[in-house]
């Protein structure tokens, strides 16, 4: 049978994909990653080239390596927090130049003209298309940061301020604009106000962070008793309330002015909106598997908000880039090589890492094959 126009289409554009990259796939749902070479296009008019050195493990590439979205193209290249420098730029792109520090988060394009484009939340556009697991604009499937190097449009590359050590701030480029973006449209960045932190992990302690560069008062709410020192002595924030403990929830009742729950683990959601002051918000950007459990009258009662948050566009995610640079936000790591990312990935499904693993891509990666 004679191929659709499509496929020759695809075929056509994987040709132009001159480039090679030496990179660690997922080929099935066992999720094991193993070294693989791939092509990247070549630079195009308003592309920059990006030698990787770090990128970030986020728990989505362990979903997505697993196909536990239902939505894997196998192979998979994860990694969406990407940290490297540039070594080529198209000849219409004016934002960067070779040896500038960058990266690049969870999308690579988008259709760049509906209006949330035009807003600056391509974020919320219909065609954004994703770091990896993606269909691009050509037809062919994106890869991410678990790989040598990159080509991406202008426009979805961030500037790391001098400040900023890259292989802590790639983590930002994911966890820091997920928890930065609610925080500004909810009103939650505002000093003197109470936020509540639901669940102290890779978003959690970067929530945390944040929220005290803002000058708010931080509760942190987790179901481990163990992570009570942490929180407050290192972290810095004002209170901690276990969320098993009964009698710690109802103290707390009605002080927070927002949550910000990064629970990804199913759970009832009753007890967390009671510690909402009237008007509070409780923004969503863990993901659950299963539905939400809400009472109605839990939103009713007090004029609550449930909302959700999904990362942030581009201009905000410059944005908070350079305020974390300015206020010290890093993300906390621990830097593996590429050798050891099964093992990572172990750890991660166990919650057994504090808080972010990094893969140190430009020097462990090319070794490993």
């Amino acid at each position: 049978m004679a191929p659709t126009v499509a496929a020759e289409a695809t075929a056509a554009a994987a040709q132009q994909h001159t480039g090679k990259a030496a990179a660690l796939a997922a080929r099935d749902a066992s999720g094991h990653l193993a070294p693989l070479t791939i092509t990247r296009r070549s630079t195009g008019d308003d592309d920059v080239a990006i030698k990787i050195l770090y990128c970030g493990i986020c728990h989505s590439d362990l979903h997505s390596i697993k196909n536990e979205w239902n939505n894997a193209m196998y192979p998979v290249v994860p990694g969406h927090e990407i940290a490297g420098v540039v070594t080529e730029v198209g000849k219409s792109v004016t934002k960067f130049k070779a040896g500038d520090r960058v990266g690049v988060g969870c999308m690579v394009n988008s259709c760049q003209s509906c209006d949330s484009c035009d807003e600056g939340f391509e974020n919320h556009c219909r065609g954004i298309i994703f770091t990896y697991n993606s269909v691009d604009r050509d037809g062919t499937i994106t890869y991410g940061g678990y790989s040598s190097n990159v080509v991406v449009h202008e426009r979805f590359v961030v500037r790391f301020p001098d400040a900023m050590p890259l292989d802590q701030g790639a983590p930002l480029l994911c966890a820091g604009i997920t928890v930065y973006s609610p925080m500004k449209y909810h009103g939650l960045n505002v000093p003197g106000k109470h936020v509540g932190v639901l669940g102290l992990g890779g978003l959690g302690h970067v929530a945390v962070k944040f929220a005290k560069a803002f000058g708010m008062k931080v509760t942190v709410i987790s179901s481990s008793p163990a992570k009570r020192q942490e929180a407050m002595e290192r972290l810095g924030a004002d209170a901690f309330i276990v969320s098993k403990n009964a009698d710690e929830i109802k103290a707390a009742a009605a002080a927070m002015d927002g949550i910000i729950n990064t629970v990804s683990a199913n759970m009832s959601m009753a007890p967390y909106m009671g510690l909402l002051k009237p008007n509070g918000k409780m923004i969503m950007i863990g993901l659950p598997v299963k539905p939400l459990e809400i009472p109605p009258f839990d939103l009713i009662m007090g004029n609550k908000t449930l909302a959700g948050s999904c990362i942030g566009g581009m201009r905000d995610t410059q944005e908070m880039i350079d305020v974390a640079a300015k206020h010290g936000v890093t993300a906390d790591i621990e830097v593996v090589g590429a050798e050891y990312v099964n093992e990572a990935m172990e750890r991660l499904a166990k919650a057994d890492v504090r808080y972010r693993f990094v893969i140190d891509i430009g020097n462990t990666l090319e070794s490993s094959e």
